[in-house]
């Protein structure tokens, strides 16, 4: 009789110590992932468990193959409602828009540098007056405003 108390006592507390230390993982809160240079959102999924699509859609990515380095992803818990997990919070920086320049329309063939040189700036301080942020997005015929020109 004592032995099979003991072993009711034994699985009762084995069931409290799982119960419990599940608890606490899942208070923690989510995980998050900053992505390496030669890791796919497929080898980081694998690395945690999950498919693939689950931690796209846990971060909004719609094409797994468009991820890049330094970007934070949030693991979601397996069987969760991985759509509201709570992103890392990142500070919006606002530059005050210049009001003294002029107008320069893109030709083809001109780049950013190319501009910037011609009118003795700086391409990224053209880039942020007009919303560019990426220096290689710019097009013939575009219209772009020239910061500090005269």
């Amino acid at each position: 009789m004592r032995r099979i108390l003991f072993a009711v006592m034994i699985v009762l507390a084995l069931v409290v110590l799982t119960h419990a230390t599940t608890g606490t993982t899942l208070a923690a809160g989510p995980k998050y992932h900053v992505v390496q240079p030669g890791q796919t959102l497929t080898s980081i999924a694998g690395a945690y468990g999950m498919s693939t699509w689950s931690i796209a859609y846990a971060n909004g990515v719609w094409n797994p193959n468009l991820i890049y380095v330094g970007q934070v992803l949030v693991i979601p818990y397996p069987g969760y409602d991985y759509g509201y997990y709570p992103r890392p919070y990142y500070p919006v920086v606002y530059y005050p828009k210049p009001t003294v320049g002029c107008f320069y329309w893109v030709k083809y063939g001109d780049t950013m540098l190319a501009i910037a040189g011609r009118f003795r700036g700086d391409a990224w301080t053209i880039a942020r007056a007009n919303g560019i942020y990426n220096l290689n997005w710019i097009y013939a015929g575009q219209r772009l405003f020239i910061p500090g020109c005269k």
